[in-house]
């Protein structure tokens, strides 16, 4: 045997060998199809690669298959086996090249992809624990598979493998089958092979019975997803395995997985999972790479954070990754809304602003936002670049300065930025305007950052505010913070039993970037409808020329009021990043989406819900008009369009069957409506006749499908939704 050093001391020292030789040229030539972005062979050393360095790995070939070294990498061992005796002897053909240091083999094969390198863990592990002699990995399926069969004594152990042909009716009902990875020393697995050539029989499946007859201790390791014994022997077999990669894709991770992964506002996780300070010190490390990287380092960051689990240890120890990257540091004190984060940026000149929150989601999430110089948020070129560098940083990687040592060193500045922040909102809104108006509102903050800040722009304005939920509260009421109908209902009941006592009500989400209102008469004020309020306001009132730009899923109304004024209007992906992109782009007046978030020309690069909830304040002032009297004046000039959403849980099948059913089966009518159009822009739009439209979106942050509609009549947006939740859930 070849030789090489032993890898640790508390772990035997392990060897795999692949079987890649293939019983004939169909089976050699679908090792080298397509399968995701790699090959069927490719894919399964990728993953053998995740349990054994490469120095480790025997790959056993066909004479006439050579091409699978440039497939596979030069850095693994090949030997070829010179007859296609069986996978028995392809593993003895390996003989010369295993490592004399190798206490332990293991046998798996090539066209089974889909094995998950924990599985391959999990046999090695069992393997050792249980000092067994020799162990294999077996299966529960539910449905029939040319695998052989395991048969069990009361005990447990096993007693026999029954391959598919010698099945009787007595076996019908065995569930469990051998999937074929192995793991023995490799003395006594050669002499089992030796063996048992010596009576012309060359099969692993035989070499696994004779141990079963033996004194050597017999272990399973059971693996509980079906997907990965999907084998590829079959043109069947490989589209299978091509739906099965797919689905993966979508499958939520878990516990290992502790990549950093940006979705369309920024970084969230569940803490303890995804979000960890280590996660988070890698990513500040990897923005602080760049902003050195581009020279613009000196320029420093600020730092801010929400009332989440964690925001204020994470807020600190960014500021001390920065700061050991020698990047001046303007650290926020206490909990801070993310627009005053989106506004500092710009008007301390830094380089990056980096708010730590997970918005809207539930309190076990948190996450980071970053921020550009000029407070927008970075497109996903630039976030892409972030985290893949910072999934590639060693702990030993991220450079850190104490934080008492840099705040004794000056590299850190706690100084509030919360006054220059309300007055420039307040530069903005016609506060002596509202001074005299005697207004009266309910603020529902959702225990979230708004209070202090929000609460001063009101009292400034002489604006009776009436606050509620709006203590420290980590968990958030045991909701998640978004301010959308279902959560606002203590606030729509405030002012229903006030008896006329307030004017409006006000709230915004958990980091204070969304905005949701309740009229007069607690009814809930949607998103499309305040957007096609603000437009019309900031175009009559303020004279404010321009267009409005908003995502997919936002109201189509939007469009016909810039119709109305002459002026442009577009659509855009979701995420905010997109809407200010668009912005300006064609110099907007407004951009905003259908989930509470908005800004203005003129004002931050980022959603606003408590700069957007001072305009709605001096809105009614102005117009002298309550909240339902002026949707119905709007109204009178865009007619009304009913919009409607609803979220189902996304299942990875869901995510794979619907856009191929889309595809198989293209649409012409949504019940008796014709279709007009469908745009992939994000998700799949259907555009109907007369601005109506139902859209289905898979969610880049939760595992949810969103649906979206908007039609002439509620009758009709329902009818709408409902074909869409049939059409997903068929």
């Amino acid at each position: 045997m070849a030789t090489a050093s032993k890898i640790g001391s508390d772990r035997p020292v392990t060897t795999a060998i692949i079987l890649a030789a293939g019983g004939d040229d169909e089976s050699r030539e679908l090792l080298h199809a397509e399968l995701s972005d790699s090959t069927v062979a490719a894919l399964a050393v990728q993953n053998l690669r995740q349990v054994l360095p490469a120095e480790r790995i025997i790959v056993v070939i066909a004479p006439e298959d050579q091409r699978i070294r440039e497939a596979l990498g030069e850095d693994l061992t090949y030997v070829v086996q010179e007859e296609p005796l069986g996978t028995g002897n392809a593993v003895a053909a390996a003989r010369g090249v295993i490592p004399d240091d190798t206490e332990q083999l293991l046998v798996t094969y090539a066209d089974t992809p889909l094995l998950r390198p924990a599985s391959l863990r999990g046999l090695l592990n069992r393997h050792n624990l249980k000092k067994a002699g020799f162990s294999l990995l077996t299966a529960r399926m539910d449905q029939p598979l040319p695998y052989g069969r395991i048969e069990r004594d009361s005990d447990g152990r096993i007693t026999a493998i029954v391959e598919p042909e010698d099945l009787t009716s007595k076996d019908a009902g065995i569930a469990e089958v051998n999937v074929g990875s192995y793991v023995a020393a490799p003395d006594v697995l050669l002499e089992k092979i030796d063996d048992l050539a010596s009576r012309g029989e060359h099969r692993l499946t035989e070499v696994a019975r004779s141990f079963l007859g033996s004194d050597h201790g017999v272990v399973s390791y059971r693996i509980y997803d079906t997907d990965e014994v999907q084998g590829i022997n079959t043109e069947e077999g490989l589209a299978q395995a091509a739906d099965i990669v797919l689905k993966r894709l979508f499958v939520p991770k878990k516990d290992t997985d502790t990549t950093i992964k940006f979705g369309t506002g920024g970084w969230r996780a569940i803490i303890g999972e995804g979000y960890t300070l280590g996660n988070l010190r890698r990513l500040c490390q990897a923005i602080a790479n760049e902003a050195t990287r581009q020279g613009i380092d000196h320029m420093g960051v600020v730092i801010g954070g929400d009332r989440r689990f964690l925001s204020r240890e994470s807020a600190e120890a960014a500021a001390e990754v920065f700061a050991g990257n020698n990047i001046p540091v303007r650290l926020l004190p206490d909990d801070v809304p993310t627009p005053l984060v989106t506004f500092a940026a710009p008007y301390t000149e830094s380089a990056y602003g980096v708010m730590i929150t997970s918005s809207h989601n539930p309190p076990n999430w948190n996450g980071v936002k970053v921020f550009r110089a000029d407070g927008s948020l970075p497109l996903d070129a630039e976030t892409d670049r972030y985290q893949d560098e910072a999934n590639s940083l060693r702990v030993e990687d991220v450079v850190t300065l104490d934080l008492d040592l840099a705040r004794a060193a000056g590299v850190i500045d706690e100084t509030p930025l919360t006054d220059p922040y309300i007055d420039a909102i307040e530069q903005i809104i016609d506060w002596e305007l509202l001074r005299g108006s005697d207004l009266r509102v309910a603020v529902d903050p959702m225990y979230g950052t708004s209070q202090l800040t929000l609460g001063t722009i009101l009292s400034d304005m002489r604006v009776q505010a009436e606050f509620i939920h709006a203590a420290h509260n980590p968990l958030f009421g045991g909701i998640a913070p978004a301010p959308d109908s279902e959560r606002l209902d203590t606030l729509k009941k405030m002012i229903r039993s006030g008896g006329g006592k307030y004017d409006l009500g006000m709230a915004t989400d958990g980091d204070s970037d969304r905005i949701g209102i309740v009229d007069e008469n607690g009814e809930y004020v949607t998103s499309n409808e305040l957007l096609l309020l603000i437009y019309w306001y900031l175009h009559e009132y303020k004279g404010e020329k321009g267009g409005v730009v908003r995502n997919v899923a936002t109201t189509h109304l939007l469009d016909r009021l810039a119709d109305h004024f002459g002026e442009e209007h577009r659509e855009c992906k979701v995420g905010f990043k997109h809407v200010t992109a668009g912005m300006q782009e064609i110099d907007a007046v407004l951009g905003g989406e259908s989930s509470g978030g908005l800004t203005v020309r003129g004002w931050i690069l980022g959603k606003d819900g408590i700069f957007a909830c001072a305009l709605v304040a001096e809105i009614l002032a102005r117009t002298g008009k309550s909240m339902s009297e002026l949707l119905e004046m709007i109204y009178g000039i865009t007619g009304r369009l009913y919009s409607m959403e609803e979220s189902i849980p996304a299942t990875p099948e869901m995510r794979l069957e619907v856009p191929r059913r889309l595809e198989s089966e293209p649409l012409t009518h949504i019940g008796e409506y014709k279709i007009v159009d469908i745009v992939h822009t994000d998700g799949t739009k259907i555009l109907l006749e007369n601005d109506n439209w139902a859209l289905l979106r898979f969610s880049g942050t939760e595992p949810v499908l969103r649906l979206f509609v908007e039609a002439d009549t509620r009758v009709k947006a329902e009818e709408l939704l409902s074909w869409l939740r049939g059409f997903v859930t068929a």
